[in-house]
């Protein structure tokens, strides 16, 4: 059994939502308080709603947090279909940027150091360009993650039919930092411990 968007029965005949994502099945997991879960715990839970309007009949809706005693829906369901919208559009941003800056190849040995790499399928994206390491700083994080970066062509996300000013890809990106010791055009940069 289950309910519109929440609203998830468990066994016992109480919201589960929140179970579905934690795996909390005690007590105090079996609520149907989903508000300070990630946008990527509520997708997560999206999915398993999902994946029930698929394979089980619809039967009925629990009153009570996303449902009124009129089987209408609260503010509370409006609010976590406001954070799907929000997370989905934040997962296609995120993919857009792997598929932009996909994530190196590392290695480290204690004794030899470590060494950054760039391969046409590091970070598991396909591609038809290798790129060169570059460190990305996001806004928020606390430390730059390692990219490959593509050195030929225009730059991503310009208009199709402009003239190509520059032919150094994404290398001036402003949110990218070169490693110290790295030359600028290597696809691989090797570090002593």
């Amino acid at each position: 059994q289950q309910g519109h968007l929440f609203g998830n029965l468990s066994p016992a005949g109480r919201d589960a939502s929140r179970a579905f994502v934690t795996g909390d099945y005690s007590e105090a997991g079996l609520v149907d308080d989903v508000a300070d879960l990630s946008f990527s715990e509520v997708l997560t839970l999206q999915n398993w709603l999902s994946f029930y309007e698929k394979n089980y009949k619809f039967v009925g809706r629990v009153t009570g947090r996303f449902y009124g005693e009129d089987g209408l829906p609260t503010p509370a369901l409006s609010h976590v279909e406001a954070m799907i919208s929000r997370g989905t559009e934040a997962g296609r941003r995120a993919l857009e940027e792997k598929q932009m800056f996909p994530p190196c190849n590392a290695e480290w040995r204690s004794r030899r150091g470590g060494r950054l790499w760039c391969s046409p399928e590091s970070g598991g994206v396909s591609r038809d360009w290798v790129g060169v390491p570059r460190k990305l700083y996001k806004p928020g994080a606390k430390e730059p993650h390692c990219v490959c970066v593509r050195t030929t062509g225009p730059p991503s996300g310009q208009a199709p039919g402009l003239p190509v000013y520059t032919n150094r890809g994404d290398l001036d990106h402003p949110g990218l930092g070169e490693y110290t010791g790295c030359p600028p055009l290597a696809s691989s940069c090797s570090f002593l411990p």
